[in-house]
């Protein structure tokens, strides 16, 4: 196996994660938004955005799975854990960590969206370039990362910042 690259470094997440949080500031200042985690893996980059966001806000979570027992994804994507805080009316980031095919991503916007939310946003730190590229729309995107790497199970089965940068092969 060959030796891990670092792709994006500490440093790198900790400043976007500044800019996102400012950029969030900004469009949602004098409002309180919903924060709705996608499990497991998006707590941490949930919890630095929210600190460094700054705003009266609530925090909530919903689970997905497409993957099931193995590690690729069925495309058959199921809820596991709803929203437990009324969304309606209130204006919704969805945050997650890598948004890898889009097909959850989408399952989850439709999902919300018939919560009647005032509005829906998503916030992810990484997305691959190819879901972006398809016209899946992130609204608040840390770094879109190539096709070949090979961190999104790693770092989801850490459910961390994997150690504070992202690796690849």
């Amino acid at each position: 196996m060959s030796p891990l690259r670092r792709i994006i470094s500490r440093g790198q997440i900790r400043r976007r994660v500044k800019e996102l949080s400012a950029n969030i500031r900004a469009d949602y200042s004098g409002q309180r938004p919903v924060f709705v985690c996608v499990l497991k893996g998006a707590f941490v980059f949930l919890a630095d955005l929210v600190r460094q966001v700054g705003l009266p806000s609530q925090v909530d979570f919903i689970a997905a799975s497409s993957y099931g027992m193995g590690m690729t994804s069925k495309g058959q994507i199921t809820v596991l854990k709803d929203v437990t805080i009324d969304v309606a009316g209130r204006h919704v980031i969805l945050v997650d960590d890598i948004i890898d095919s889009g097909l959850t991503l989408q399952r989850l916007r439709d999902h919300l969206a018939s919560h009647r939310p005032a509005s829906l946003r998503v916030c992810a730190l990484l997305a691959r370039e190819r879901v972006l590229a398809g016209g899946t729309a992130i609204d608040y995107l840390g770094f879109p990362v190539p096709e070949g790497c090979r961190l999104w199970h790693r770092l989801r089965r850490a459910a961390s910042r994997a150690a504070g940068h992202l690796r690849d092969r």
